[in-house]
């Protein structure tokens, strides 16, 4: 009997991913759970990006199929004024692509929460002069700041603050979410280099910045396993409960799994 291979493996840049999400041509299953990653795990995420780690693989599943039809919604914080129907669903990898576009891709503060749980917002920054040595610990390269931009410490002391554009240069803290937008980043990088007492020193960051940072994100790769269009609604069951395992299931995707896979799939516990 012939093997029908229904799913393909390849790569595809981050960059790429993020602007199909903003485009809405890469969606979520609509029943999918919402946004939940915490501040720490999405900075992580940053960190992992900037060393060109590896961050796993996502799986998506080609829309197009008659027997396999799901609702889509867009990832959260994408503007979906304009609805166009998805060309991929995104099976597994939501909260990582979440953390990404929402940090990386808007110009909002990321809604996420602290280790108490606690809703908070909050912008991501490259610590320039962290970044570029290589004796500091990668933990402290990419700093969380409030949605105001300063960071006070005990008495209410500021801290850092990134409340303006020149304050930013003056700390040396670069607006992650400019690292994909050409024309926000040489504005940052003009206001940079405004100040004549440091322009050769600033200089040399900078040109060290575009050699060893900037391409680690922007020409970062993502494996993507994709799900053809052909592919059996058994097989997509299959592939759900695969990817959903360990109590990770809402009440709605468990119903709309009895409803889609024709009462095969049973819930655990």
């Amino acid at each position: 009997m012939s093997t029908i291979t229904t799913f393909d493996s390849t790569v595809e840049s981050l960059l790429d991913l993020l602007e199909s999400i903003q485009e809405c041509r890469t969606q979520l299953p609509d029943f999918q759970r919402g946004w939940v990653w915490d501040d720490e795990r999405i900075r992580n995420l940053l960190i992992s990006v900037s060393l060109s780690y590896p961050i796993g693989a996502v799986m998506m599943l080609q829309t197009g199929n008659p027997n396999v039809r799901f609702a889509s919604r867009p990832i959260e914080g994408v503007d979906n004024v304009n609805q166009v129907e998805p060309e991929r669903l995104i099976l597994d990898g939501q909260q990582r692509l979440t953390a990404l576009f929402q940090s990386l891709k808007l110009k909002a503060p990321v809604a996420t929460r602290d280790k108490r749980d606690k809703a908070i917002k909050r912008f991501y920054y490259i610590d320039i002069d962290k970044m570029l040595d290589p004796n500091v610990d990668r933990e402290e390269t990419i700093v969380s700041v409030p949605e105001d931009r300063i960071i006070r410490g005990p008495g209410g002391r500021v801290v850092l603050d990134c409340s303006d554009l020149e304050k930013e240069c003056e700390a040396g803290m670069l607006p992650v979410n400019l690292l994909f937008d050409p024309a926000g980043l040489l504005a940052w990088q003009t206001r940079y280099f405004s100040d004549s007492t440091k322009i050769a020193e600033r200089s040399l960051k900078w040109q060290k910045l575009m050699t060893d940072v900037f391409p680690r994100f922007q020409q970062y790769q993502v494996p993507v396993i994709m799900l053809r269009k052909p592919t059996p609604k058994e097989a997509v069951c299959q592939v759900f409960e695969n990817v959903n395992t360990g109590g990770r299931l809402s009440d709605r995707l468990r119903a709309s799994y009895r409803h889609i896979c024709g009462g095969r799939f049973q819930a655990e516990g």
